[in-house]
């Protein structure tokens, strides 16, 4: 038996009505900041992704060649394929450049609850800003975007890369070591970290003073371990925060993000319901355009898993709006067939959600499958109703039936 891939899923109707609700109030939130709507292709040179994040990445990649030897990939992610496009197509346009997408990607995760391999990305980007009231704009638009779809209980942490790298030069690590401590910190393994540091020669003082940085949670406390300035730079962004109406989040600068190519201010959303697969957006600034040549331009931008947006709504009992089927129009005879199609075609031009009976079902039957789809009224067409140009409406939910103009039931569905 033929089966959908390991970590892939199907969606049915009703799943399908819920994710579209929620990406177009991501899109509409999206839109209300000034951000435009791009799309890129599902798969991208390799090159692409192992530019910035090294070869290893590719173990993690659905990889493959196409007929004439390209070595291609599904994307991972989209950032890097935004900036490819921006690079090729936008170059000439007015920055800042705000841009949006939702989009599918794919990674060769071991399948668990709140991660798959092929997961749905909604996200922003900002190219070429001349002013950090821009980014903090993009932070309250992710944080507003996550509250307004609604989950309310959110938890926003901002650390910075800058101040992670001002204390690891202190302490002479080269770039070898970060790398292979810098997933540790991440996922707050310091026991792992710890170990690793002593075996290449790190003091006790030393891992303790990094540890300690790491624990920081206030501004004040980063000014024991980096320089005064550079904490007063990373002060003055987040103060920009409470003008877009963010008060509550924690400096945490165990955030070091996964991939290579951000920098400076980094950025985490958490639902704490969701566990252990907890985060639900990560972003900050970050550096791609070198890849392309000499060109750079302060970059920016975030990814909401949308997949666990859509877990967590439905876990926490999210109430979905109803998108059950308006009308079913149940003609009476073969002959009424002609007139029924006409009124479910002025029904569908007024907006509404209509269904008919085509199949010649008699009434009851066809009532039986009007009440298993969901439809809230029901409409019969017999040939008293056509010679009177009115139409019998059956609330499904209540059992009243009446028989009435047109218009009159158009009010009614309404």
């Amino acid at each position: 038996m033929i089966q959908k891939p390991r970590g892939t899923r199907d969606f049915l109707p009703e799943e399908m009505s819920r994710r579209r609700y929620v990406e177009d109030k991501l899109r509409k939130i999206f839109r209300s900041f000034g951000y435009r709507e791009v799309q890129t292709p599902t798969f991208e040179h390799l090159e692409l992704f192992t530019a910035k994040s090294g070869e290893s990445i590719v173990n993690e990649m659905y990889v493959f060649r196409d007929k004439s030897g390209r070595e291609l990939a599904l994307r991972p992610e989209l950032t890097a394929p935004v900036i490819r496009m921006y690079h090729e197509k936008l170059k000439r346009e007015p920055k800042p450049l705000k841009l949006f997408y939702f989009g599918n990607c794919y990674r060769y995760d071991r399948p668990q609850k709140a991660r798959y391999r092929e997961f749905t990305q909604a996200g922003c980007e900002l190219i070429g800003y001349n002013s950090d009231l821009y980014l903090a704009e993009l932070i309250a638009l992710a944080h507003n975007a996550l509250k307004k779809v609604g989950l309310n209980d959110i938890e926003l942490r901002i650390g910075n890369l800058d101040l992670v790298s001002e204390m690891l030069d202190k302490i002479g690590m080269e770039e070898k070591i970060r790398k292979e401590i810098f997933p540790l910190i991440d996922k707050k393994c310091f026991e792992e970290m710890k170990r690793i540091l002593l075996e290449k020669g790190f003091s006790e003082g030393e891992i303790e003073n990094l540890e300690n940085f790491f624990d920081c949670n206030e501004l004040e406390e980063l000014k024991e371990f980096v320089d005064d300035e550079s904490v007063s730079n990373f002060e003055r962004v987040l103060s920009y925060l409470e003008l877009f109406g963010v008060k509550d989040f924690k400096v945490d600068m165990s955030i070091v993000r996964g991939l290579d190519y951000y920098q400076g201010l980094v950025f985490e959303i958490d639902f704490p319901f969701l566990g252990a697969e907890k985060q639900i957006c990560g972003g900050g600034c970050y550096e791609l355009l070198s890849i392309f040549g000499k060109e750079t331009l302060p970059t920016a931008g975030f990814a909401i898993g949308f997949d666990r947006v859509m877990i967590a709504l439905e876990e926490t009992s999210f109430s979905f709006p109803d998108d059950r089927i308006d009308v079913y129009v149940i003609p009476l005879s073969e002959e009424l067939l002609g007139y029924s199609i006409e009124i479910s075609n002025k029904l569908r031009e007024r907006g509404f959600l209509v269904d008919i009976e085509l199949g010649g079902r008699e009434i009851r039957k066809a009532l039986r499958h009007a009440s298993n789809i969901g439809a809230r009224n029901a409409i019969l067409i017999g040939k008293k109703e056509f010679s009177e140009k009115k139409v019998t409406i059956r609330n499904m939910d209540t059992g009243e039936q009446k028989t009435i103009a047109l218009d009159q039931a158009l009010e009614l569905i309404r």
